[in-house]
C-alpha cells in the first residue's frame, strides 16, 4: 500500500523542514568525502613521484644470489608495487612485503593488459589488480626504453573516507533526529494561534444555524497583524461578525413573523367563526332560499371550515415555533395508531389500509393530542395524493433508540425535485392542483414540528411505486 504524505500543514512542514536537511546534510557528506579522497589521493601521487620509480627500476636486474642485485626497497612503504615493461610486456613485477624484501608476483593476462594501458606520463592513475586491489601507479620512461611502473595501494584511501562516511551518517542522522523532534515542537508552538482559529471555525460549525437564536462565540484574541496567521484570525473574527449580525436580523424578522402568525391567527378565529355562523344561519331560514343564494351560503361555508383549519395549522405551527412545552404523559402508541386508522379507512374507503403492529402494545413519553394530528396528517396525505385502490401500511417498531413509525404506499410517489422540501410550509408536489380536497400545505409541516417537538426525526424516500414516510421517537 503506497504511504500518503503528511496532509497536515503541521506535518508537511516538519518534514519540509527535516527533508531540507537531509539534502544540505547530503552535499555536505559527498564534498567532504570527495575532498578528503582528492587530498589523499594528493598525497599518494606526491609519494609515488618522489619515488622517482626505484623501485621499479631495481626489477630490470634479474635476481641472483648475491643480495647486491636483489630489488631496492630501501625507503618503501608496505604494499607498493612495481613493474617493468618492455616493448608493452611485463618482464617482472613484484611487491614490498612488511620486512621490507620483495615479493614476486603473478600476473593474470588482464593484469598485463591494464599495465600496458597506463600512459607514460608521470601522473597518477588507478588501477585494479588481481590478487591485490585497487592501486594508484604511475609510469615513467626507463634508461633502456623500458616502462616503469610504481604504484601504493588504495585502500588506506578508501579506508579512510569510508570512515568518514559512516562518521558523517552518525552525526547527520542524529542530527536529523534531533531536528525533526525539535522541529516539530516549534512548528507545533509556531502554529498554536492558527490551531485556535481552526477550533473557534469547528466551533462555529457545530452551531445549529438553521433557525433559531444562535449565540455566536466571541472573537479571536491577539490577532497580530503581521502575521499569515493572525490575518486569518482577523479575517476571521470580521466573518463571524457579520455572520451573527446576519442571524440577528434573521432571528428578529422570524420573531416577527411568529408574532404575526400567531395575533393573525387569533384575530382571525373570531371573524371566521361569525362568518361560518351567519352562513349556517342563513341556510336554515324557513323561507324559501334562490338555488344561486344557496350554493354561494354552501361555498362560503366550506370555504369557512378550509379557513379554520387554516387558522388552527397556522396557529399550531407557531406555538411550536415559539417553544410551547407540550404535554409528557404516558401514550398507548398502538392504540393511537388503530384509531388513526380507523378515521383513515372511514374517509377513505377505497384504499386498502395495512397495519403492521407488534403483539405488546408500545407506550412513548408525549403529547397524545399532538402525536395522533401528525399520524393522522401522514394517513391523509397518503389517502389525498394515491388513487383508490392503492395499499397503504402503517408499520410500528421498536428497537434500542427509540421506535419508529412508518406510514407506507404503493401510489405515484413524489418527484425528486420536491422531496428535499416535502416538509416545508405552504408545499405542494402539484401546484395546480385543486383546493377542493380542503388542503392549507401545512400538514407535513406539522408532522415535522410535531415529531422535532418530541425529540424525534421526521424523514422521508420515495420513489415510483414506493413511498414511505418515517417517524422515529425516542421512549
Amino acid at each position: 500500500m503506497k504511504r500518503l504524505p503528511p496532509r497536515t500543514l503541521r506535518g508537511q512542514l516538519t518534514v519540509g523542514l527535516v527533508a531540507l536537511l537531509a539534502v544540505a546534510c547530503l552535499a555536505v557528506g559527498i564534498t567532504t568525502a570527495l575532498a578528503l579522497r582528492g587530498f589523499l589521493m594528493g598525497r599518494l601521487d606526491e609519494q609515488l613521484s618522489a619515488s622517482g620509480g626505484r623501485f621499479a627500476a631495481s626489477l630490470e636486474h634479474e635476481a641472483k644470489p648475491d643480495a647486491d642485485n636483489r630489488p631496492d626497497t630501501r625507503g618503501q612503504a608496505d604494499a607498493t608495487f612495481g613493474a617493468r615493461l618492455l616493448d608493452d610486456t611485463v618482464t617482472r613485477a613484484a611487491a614490498v612485503v612488511d620486512d621490507a624484501t620483495d615479493r614476486p608476483l603473478q600476473l593474470t593476462p588482464e593484469d598485463h593488459r591494464t599495465l600496458a594501458g597506463i600512459p607514460v606520463d608521470g601522473s597518477g592513475h588507478s588501477i585494479r589488480l588481481s590478487g591485490l586491489g585497487k592501486y594508484r601507479v604511475t609510469a615513467v620512461r626507463g634508461d633502456d626504453q623500458d616502462t616503469l611502473i610504481t604504484g601504493l595501494p588504495l585502500h588506506p584511501v578508501e579506508e579512510t573516507v569510508h570512515r568518514l562516511e559512516a562518521v558523517e551518517a552518525v552525526l547527520f542522522g542524529a542530527a536529523l533526529v534531533a531536528t525533526g523532534i525539535a522541529g516539530a515542537v516549534w512548528v507545533r508552538i509556531s502554529l498554536r494561534p492558527l490551531q485556535k482559529v481552526t477550533a473557534r471555525a469547528a466551533e462555529v460549525a457545530e452551531l445549529p444555524l438553521a433557525s433559531g437564536e444562535v449565540a455566536m462565540p466571541g472573537p479571536l484574541p491577539d490577532t497580530d497583524h503581521r502575521t499569515e496567521v493572525g490575518q486569518v484570525g482577523t479575517a476571521l473574527n470580521h466573518m463571524l461578525g457579520h455572520v451573527e449580525d446576519a442571524l440577528t436580523r434573521r432571528h428578529a424578522s422570524e420573531e416577527r413573523l411568529r408574532h404575526f402568525a400567531a395575533d393573525a391567527s387569533h384575530e382571525l378565529r373570531t371573524p371566521v367563526a361569525n362568518i361560518r355562523g351567519h352562513a349556517e344561519l342563513a341556510l336554515r331560514h324557513r323561507g324559501p332560499v334562490p338555488t344561486e343564494v344557496r350554493h354561494a351560503l354552501e361555498r362560503i361555508g366550506s370555504e369557512s371550515q378550509r379557513m379554520t383549519r387554516l387558522v388552527d395549522d397556522l396557529l399550531l405551527l407557531a406555538r411550536l415555533d415559539a417553544g410551547r412545552p407540550l404535554e409528557h404523559e404516558p401514550v398507548d402508541l398502538t392504540l393511537l395508531i388503530l384509531n388513526a386508522t380507523d378515521d383513515a379507512r372511514a374517509a377513505g374507503p377505497g384504499h386498502n389500509w395495512l397495519l403492521d403492529l407488534p403483539e405488546e402494545p408500545v407506550t412513548v413519553t408525549g403529547d397524545a393530542h399532538r402525536l395522533q394530528q401528525a399520524i393522522g396528517n401522514l394517513l391523509a396525505n397518503a389517502r389525498t395524493h394515491t388513487p383508490p385502490g392503492t395499499d397503504v401500511t402503517i408499520s410500528l417498531t421498536t428497537g434500542e433508540s427509540g421506535v419508529q413509525v412508518d406510514v407506507s404506499d404503493n401510489g405515484p410517489g413524489i418527484p425528486d425535485e420536491f422531496q428535499p422540501e416535502v416538509f416545508g410550509r405552504f408545499v405542494r408536489a402539484d401546484r395546480a392542483r385543486s383546493r377542493s380536497t380542503g388542503s392549507t400545505g401545512l400538514g407535513l409541516a406539522i408532522v415535522h414540528a410535531v415529531i422535532t417537538a418530541h425529540g424525534g426525526t421526521a424523514t422521508l424516500t420515495s420513489r415510483p411505486g414506493r413511498t414511505t414516510f418515517h417517524l422515529a421517537l425516542p421512549n
